[in-house]
């Protein structure tokens, strides 16, 4: 006799000739699920607004978790004093992931926070629900709709149908500017490649035999050519006690054409595998047992960025200038890679700090568009040293708050003595 719970009816359907899209509103629509997109979102949450968060991937975190970055940079200042400069989301981070053994803080020129990308991502996606953000992952943005200086709707693809979504505010997190793109605004892209990088993690790798950072810089630079790699240096970023070391050692191209973007991901695999082989040839006691537990994806720099009211000068960068708007911070070197054979490392002094204005995260041609992250306005080496976790997690609460102070006037309008007071930790002089 057949079992009643495997009598299971099927029904016939098709798509419907004019199916809409599904409509959802929101107080604010963040654009991008990296750590700029995240902690706006989650700011924006905990100031009460219903926020609605999108990403082209089908899971959060962005590059910080599937790029397999490994580490958090620019969230301190320099030795000695080794100041926090970035907290919000980084405080909760650190609070409850340091305990369980998910976090490494190594000192050197600055602090940098090693981090286990499968515990903070599963972190990411609960800190997200606790506080009640809507995701809608997987989604390819097809459309912003521009009227009267706002956005008023943007609207986006997917596997399940498409999606329309309107708010009274934006944060394009995208990291290509590809809210700001679509919705018609001008973007700025460089004269030539800035390079990412594909990011590696190997396990049972012997970490009382690793080689000194200077070591593989030299066999990368003395026998890269040879090995047909494009980078002649890179970085292995232990973490103490778990056989694994996450590899930064290749240059790839960052295409925005598609078919070219899936070539190079294609590329910059066969370059860490070329990498691999020769750590494994040349220190063997380190690498002799190393194999690839994971490949991340690309890990992309600097592509597309907004226009802003201000673009962040190199100049101002080393001078360090305080502007009356800002609302980040960091002490990060300038970091440019637009070299195929190396990369501009441009450090700074012990007390120095260096800010973001809002006005490089606000393009002029709309009222309630605030971007954060790696797509603000810069020139290219500005924009290298400010791209980095630390100071695009403060734009990312900068833009919650901007947001919410202009509610359903302007941006370029909020009151910046009550913004600062808002931003105060990451801003003080003494945190």
């Amino acid at each position: 006799m057949p079992h009643a719970l495997t009598e299971l009816r099927l029904a016939e359907v098709t798509r419907p000739a004019a199916e809409g899209a599904h409509e959802i509103r929101a107080d604010v629509c963040v654009v991008g699920a990296g750590i700029a997109g995240l902690s706006a979102a989650l700011e924006s949450a905990r100031l009460g607004r219903d926020v609605v968060l999108v990403d082209s991937l089908p899971l959060i975190g962005g590059q910080m978790v599937h790029s397999l970055i490994g580490l958090f940079c620019g969230v301190f200042g320099n030795a000695p004093a080794y100041r926090q400069l970035t907290h919000g989301i980084f405080d909760d981070i650190f609070r409850d992931l340091g305990p369980s053994g998910d976090l490494h803080f190594q000192r050197g020129h600055t602090t940098t926070v090693f981090y286990n990308e499968v515990a903070l991502g599963r972190w990411l996606e609960q800190a997200v629900r606790s506080l009640g953000v809507r995701t809608i992952l997987g989604t390819v943005l097809q459309e912003a709709e521009l009227e009267d200086h706002r956005i008023r709707q943007i609207e986006l693809a997917s596997r399940y149908g498409n999606v329309a979504v309107r708010a009274r505010g934006f944060v394009d997190a995208s990291g290509d500017a590809a809210l700001t793109w679509q919705a018609g605004l001008p973007c700025r892209v460089p004269e030539r490649p800035i390079y990412s990088s594909q990011q590696v993690i190997v396990e049972h790798v012997d970490e009382n035999h690793k080689p000194d950072p200077s070591e593989i810089d030299a066999l990368l630079a003395a026998r890269g050519e040879e090995h047909g790699l494009l980078r002649r240096g890179g970085l292995a970023f232990f973490f103490p006690g778990r056989g694994t070391a996450v590899l930064n050692v290749t240059h790839i191209d960052a295409p925005l054409d598609p078919v070219e973007a899936s070539r190079a991901q294609f590329d910059g695999r066969d370059q860490a595998d070329k990498v691999i082989a020769l750590l494994k040839a040349e220190f063997p006691k380190a690498f002799g047992e190393a194999r690839v537990r994971a490949y991340g994806y690309p890990g992309r720099r600097q592509t597309r960025w907004i226009k802003g009211r201000h673009q962040l000068t190199t100049d101002e960068i080393r001078q360090g200038t305080r502007f009356e708007d800002a609302v980040a911070r960091t002490a990060w070197p300038i970091e440019l890679h637009d070299r195929s054979d190396g990369y501009v490392w441009e450090m700074f002094g012990p007390d120095h700090v260096h800010y973001v204005p809002l006005r490089a995260m606000t393009p002029p041609g709309a009222d309630n568009l605030v971007a954060a992250g790696r797509c603000v306005d810069g020139d290219a080496a500005a924009l290298s040293s400010v791209r980095v976790m630390g100071p695009c997690a403060a734009m990312g609460a900068a833009a919650a708050h901007a947001l919410d102070l202009a509610g359903d006037g302007s941006v370029h309008d909020v009151d910046l003595g009550r913004l600062r007071e808002r931003l105060a930790a990451n801003l003080a002089e003494t945190s």
